[in-house]
């Protein structure tokens, strides 16, 4: 494993072991990484840089650091499910501390870092962690990490979180692939001015919409032929998949039983704190997208215990092997959907 980090915007080390890791910055750093170092080290502020030059800056800076390696779908891992990235092989790790503007992990089973390399032979971009609303962070800084992975060029996501259980039926450790989602947050990362730059795909043809619109449509939020690839593999791994509709609230309290009550009416059958924004901004992007979630616990009124923090955590530690056998079961099959839509070659 290269472990990569810039300190003082001038050094950079690296650790290796095991096998031989992918070709990246070694004795010289690269022009990309030279920019984005001096600009660090002349304290270049923030409030004189547009959102989009922040994401293109933090950007820069990642392109640099994997050149050549070049991934086409990144990978979120939600709470307790982090071990994922263990099983990414010729693995380069970034923490985010170390990327340009990048917001930081602060709850517990959330790593914080950037890990690229092959999973199930194919090329990836995890992250091992993710930011929410509910930690103080703005609704653009919790969905900058998804504009850096867009703008890096990913044409498929897959989104994984921790979530209670509302539908009738489900059992703790359950994987669900989601259908669609409600939006109960109460805001919308596209809220301000659009920027149409951050399309991945502008005008991709009949099969897709135009990218990068003021109003985005958001019929099909998590893409159908990803779902049908991931239940394909869950049949191979011996288990079932099964479908739901995942209910968004801003957190950090849990919900009372009178809301699950509510949501259920609403035709939810999960509730989490998160995916909701970043699944809103991929689609923004053109990105197609994967939603999965882990029943760490029955929702509030549903289960016969108090729901905390620490249950989901180690509820996520014992599901994540399935997971991870799942995602590397599912990466080639998703690496040869990526297509363009009108000839069905892979997207150079």
């Amino acid at each position: 494993m290269r472990m990569v980090f810039i300190p003082n915007c001038t050094k950079m080390c690296a650790k290796r072991s095991g096998a031989a890791s992918l070709t990246i910055l070694s004795s010289k750093i690269k022009p990309a990484l030279l920019r984005a170092c001096r600009m660090n080290k002349a304290h270049r502020s923030t409030q004189q840089m547009t959102y989009f030059d922040q994401v293109s800056e933090a950007t820069a800076f990642l392109r640099a650091i994997l050149s050549p390696f070049t991934p086409r779908i990144g990978i979120v891992l939600g709470s307790g499910l982090g071990a994922v990235a263990d099983a990414v092989t010729e693995p380069v790790v970034m923490p985010y501390s170390q990327i340009p503007h990048f917001p930081q992990s602060t709850v517990v089973g959330h790593s914080g870092r950037i890990v690229a390399g092959l999973l199930g032979g194919v090329p990836v971009v995890v992250m091992q962690g993710r930011v929410h609303f509910y930690e103080g962070y703005l609704p653009q800084q919790v969905t900058f990490p998804m504009r850096v992975l867009g703008a890096l060029g990913l044409q498929a996501v897959i989104l994984t979180n921790a979530a209670g259980g509302i539908q009738e039926g489900y059992r703790v450790g359950q994987l669900v692939a989601l259908s669609d989602h409600i939006n109960f947050m109460g805001w919308n990362p596209l809220i301000g001015p659009n920027e149409p730059r951050f399309a991945v795909r502008p005008g991709a043809g009949l099969r897709f919409p135009a990218f990068g619109l003021r109003f985005p449509e958001m019929t099909e939020a998590y893409s159908k032929r990803l779902r049908a690839l991931a239940q394909e593999a869950a049949k191979e791994e011996d288990f079932a998949l099964a479908e739901g509709v995942y209910l968004a609230v801003s957190g950090p309290s849990y919900e009372t039983p009178a809301e699950i009550r509510a949501f259920r009416a609403l035709g939810a059958s999960l509730v989490g704190m998160s995916t909701v924004p970043e699944t809103i901004v991929a689609r923004h992007m053109g990105i197609e997208v994967l939603g999965l979630s882990c029943v760490t616990n029955l929702a509030a009124g549903l289960g016969a215990t108090p729901l905390s923090q620490q249950e989901v955590i180690e509820i996520g530690h014992q599901v994540e092997h399935r997971l991870t056998r799942l995602l590397q079961r599912l990466m080639p099959k998703i690496d040869a959907l990526i297509a363009t839509p009108e000839t069905g070659v892979k997207q150079p």
